[in-house]
Parts: C-alpha cells; structure tokens; sequence
C-alpha cells in the first residue's frame, strides 16, 4: 500500500505521518509513505525528524498539476492536510488561501482522478460551517462561512463533493475543531500564549474573551482522519468532535494558571474581523464507525505545556523568523 500525505510537514500533517510511520494505525502497517509539503512558514520538516528515514519526501505545491502528474500516480490513498490555515492572515491577505485551499484543492483532485486513486480524504474545519448560537451542527448543517479562510475551505469541500458526484472520485471529507498538541506553530493561541508566558510576555485576546471554541487533540483529530481513510463511505462528511468546549477567557485562565501568572499579563486587543462566536460539532456520525476520543482535554493541554518548556530549540527560530 502506498499512502501519499499532503501537507505533511505542517502541524496536523506532520503528526499523522508521525503516527502512520511509527505503525500506529496497524490497518496501514508497513505502508510506502510520501508526503509532499510546500515548506511555507508552517512546513516544517523538523516536525518529522522522529520518523526521519520512514517516509519519501517530495517540495511542491498541490496547485503544481504537472508535479502532481509525476508524483500521485502509485498511490492508493491520499490524505489532503495541505491548506493556508490562518484566519488572521486570511482577513490581511485572501488570495493566497483561495489559491491554495480551492484552486490547489481541485488540482489534486483532478490528479488523484487521473490516476485512479482507491480513497482520497480532504481534511476541512468546523469554521465552514460558520457561527452557532446554541447545540452542534451535524454534517447536514449548511455551509455559512464567515472569513476568506473558512470560505475558501468550504469551496474545497464543495469542490471535492462534486468531484465524487461527477466524476465517481472517492472522496470522504472531515471537519474538526480547533486543534492543539505538539509541533502546533506559535501563531495560534494555545502555541502562542504558552510560548509568550515563557518569556514573561503578556498575551493578547481578543475582544471580550467570550468566543467559544470546541478543543480536539490532534492525537484524537487524526485517530478520526484514519478511520475515516479506512472506514468512511466515499461521498460522505464526518465531523470529529473536541473533548471541551472552552470561552477563550476560560482557556487563557487554565494557561496563566499553569504558569503562576495573574490577569495583568493579558492585554485585550481589538476583536478579530468577521469574529465566529461559537463552534460547536456532533460526531454522531464518526462515533458509528467506532470512534471516540481518548485524551482529556486536561491531559492533553499539559502535555502540550510541557512538551513546549522542554522544546524551546524548536520554537525559538520559528519565532524569531517572523
């Protein structure tokens, strides 16, 4: 079997490699692994140095159709992490996400059709799904996507549903929560904050701190991308649920706590443009195929702590080539 990972050298990416390659998803055992990144400020292959020697590694971009000529044919499965993933950035620039998340999104798809890949799975987020006020969206729920990032998502998803329609590609598509865990580049906020309190610097929030957010592993996150790799009927969508739904006020409070600091090394900020209120996911669906969630979100949020203390020669350049 031979597994092809986009975006496999960013955050998400870089841990299900890590995972596949370690012979944590014995269904893939002794898989032929490619994962193919186009090594932007998130791409780091720093992130697979503990499996170093155990995959291929190709640098492009999933938007490059004659690269993806070359290199998909042979692959039974491909999984898609590749994507422009931050809202912020989005708000300042939204080219650069539509190019990669839609445009970049049907060039890989239409390469996977030529080459007759057997499953494909395009990893999405809740955020296309825009902002709910009370209970969860289930997979039925429309799209309402309410910043350049999301809706450029969500035209990836709607570009790889008609894929499936169309032309009879498999292709099943997840969408998770905010992820948190090792490896996570220090510009979201878990990453962010722990990184600043470590150096004695105040943390920014946005707002009021009342946004609402469903927090996943991204142990649990990928445990789910698998099993829908493995599992998930072509054509459908599948959510993976958090462990803790979370103010960001109330998170901001766990990560000053666990650093001994007070509210005086919080600095409110100007809320973000366009700003999702609340997310919120039923995973019914997944949980049918065998899913559940295994890491507490108190668990994983002090292992995520203590693997940053620890790692401190992995953030630093990352930082400092902001």
């Amino acid at each position: 079997m031979r597994i092809l990972v986009t975006g496999g050298a960013g955050f998400i990416g870089s841990h299900y490699v890590r995972t596949l390659v370690s012979g944590g998803y014995p269904a893939f055992a002794g898989a032929r692994v490619t994962v193919l990144d186009k090594l932007t400020y998130a791409g780091n292959l720093a992130n697979l140095e503990p499996v170093a020697g155990g995959y291929d590694f190709v640098h492009g971009d999933i938007g490059d159709a004659a690269l993806l000529a070359e290199v998909v044919p042979g692959h039974d499965v491909v999984v898609n992490f590749a994507a422009e993933s931050h809202v912020d950035r989005s708000i300042d620039g939204a080219a650069e996400f539509v190019r990669t998340n839609v445009l970049g999104t049907q060039t890989l798809l239409q390469a996977c059709l030529e080459a007759s890949v057997s499953k494909v799975v395009q990893v999405s987020t809740d955020e296309v799904y825009g902002s709910i006020e009370s209970g969860s969206w289930d997979e039925a729920a429309p799209l309402r996507p309410r910043s350049p990032y999301s809706a450029a998502k969500a035209g990836g998803d709607l570009i790889a549903q008609a894929y499936g329609v169309t032309y009879g590609l498999p292709v099943s598509i997840t969408r998770c929560g905010n992820n948190y865990g090792r490896y996570q580049f220090p510009e979201k906020l878990v990453p962010l904050f722990v990184t600043r309190l470590m150096e004695g610097r105040k943390v920014p929030l946005y707002g009021d701190g009342g946004n609402i957010r469903d927090w996943v592993h991204v142990d649990d996150h990928c445990r789910g991308i698998q099993l829908v790799a493995e599992r998930g009927t072509p054509g459908e969508v599948y959510n993976i649920a958090g462990t803790a739904e979370l103010t960001n006020k109330e998170l901001t409070t766990r990560l000053l706590e666990a650093f001994g600091f007070g509210w005086d090394m919080v600095e409110y900020v100007t809320d973000r443009k366009g700003h999702d209120r609340r997310y919120s996911l039923s995973d019914a669906k997944l949980r049918g195929l065998g899913y559940r969630p295994s890491i507490s979100f108190d668990d994983g949020l002090e292992d995520t702590i203590s693997w940053y203390v620890a790692n401190r020669e992995w953030w630093t350049p990352l930082l400092a080539a902001r």
